[in-house]
């Protein structure tokens, strides 16, 4: 289950988003990865660094407005990011030991996603 909720999280992300009409569903998840880019400032446990990837992640965000692969691209960077704290920095969720490696599994669905230009279900069916 620790590796199958994260997958299921990531898809539930992409069907519920997918209901948000163009161009808002861009523009929101641009916010989302930039709200992820920020997610560890508050005790990630990795110093400066931690302010580093918060800008990198804003700027691929910014850019992600206009652009669905660098909001995939986003959600790929935080998936790297994920893995840093799983192995040596402080979970995303405090009191989850595990979080940060179930962050590392989702994201990379969420971008998958994203790197498809971010469609709806019926959009990738029919391969528009």
């Amino acid at each position: 289950m620790q590796y199958l909720m994260p997958i299921v999280i990531g898809i539930l992300y992409a069907l519920l988003m997918s209901l948000i009409r163009e161009p808002h569903r861009r523009r929101l998840n641009a916010v989302m990865v930039a709200g992820a880019g920020a997610a560890y400032l508050s005790g990630g446990g990795l110093g400066g660094w931690e302010f580093t990837f918060a800008a990198v992640a804003t700027f691929v965000a910014y850019r992600g407005l206009e652009s669905w692969t660098f909001i995939g691209i986003g959600w790929l960077l935080h998936t790297a990011w994920d893995v840093v704290h799983h192995i040596k920095g402080n979970p995303i969720i405090p009191f989850f030991a595990d979080s940060s490696l179930g962050c590392a599994i989702c994201d990379p669905v969420i971008a998958l996603w994203c790197l498809a230009g971010g469609r709806t279900p019926r959009e990738l069916f029919r391969g528009r």
